[in-house]
């Protein structure tokens, strides 16, 4: 592999397990500003393995295998995990049944989509070598992260005292 981006993304519903989403992409047929997914589009490839599921969201990490315009987005939108904060393929905030208000301002205040690129890896065109690159993830994503955590751990502690 030439040339590799890894990301991390919140999304909103709890996915089961890891998977593929195998599925061409190609401009809206109305809104040429999005794209989507279309029978007659070029092929994209995306794989995703949960790093952690939360009372009505998702953390996942995410490997392209093409590079299409909006691919992620497009693709977990099409899979029923849109990204959280993403206006033009996902959908109004989603809030956890009797969420914290840590959460709750957390996702309030989440102004952008949910997704980071984590890792790039790629060989040097010079030296023909190969460099890696990791960026940590920034605060904002950090404590939506760390407030869903905190609202996932207090509403298992709740059901299982029976008091949610």
């Amino acid at each position: 592999m030439r040339s590799s981006v890894q990301y991390q993304a919140v999304c909103i519903g709890v996915m089961t397990a890891g998977g593929s989403i195998d599925a061409p992409i190609d401009r809206h047929p109305v809104d040429r500003l999005r794209m989507a997914v279309r029978s007659d589009g070029r092929a994209a490839r995306t794989h995703y393995r949960v790093l952690a599921r939360f009372s009505a969201h998702t953390h996942v990490r995410v490997q392209l295998e093409t590079g299409r315009t909006h691919q992620i987005r497009v693709h977990l939108a099409h899979a029923g995990f849109p990204l959280v904060g993403d206006a033009l393929y996902g959908k109004r905030l989603v809030l956890p049944r009797r969420a914290t208000p840590r959460l709750e301002t957390a996702l309030r205040a989440f102004r952008r989509q949910a997704l980071h690129a984590a890792r790039l890896a790629f060989v040097h065109p010079m030296r023909d070598v190969r460099v890696e690159f990791s960026v940590p993830l920034p605060p904002d994503l950090s404590e939506l992260l760390a407030a869903l955590a905190e609202d996932a751990t207090l509403a298992a502690n709740a059901d299982r005292n029976g008091r949610r």
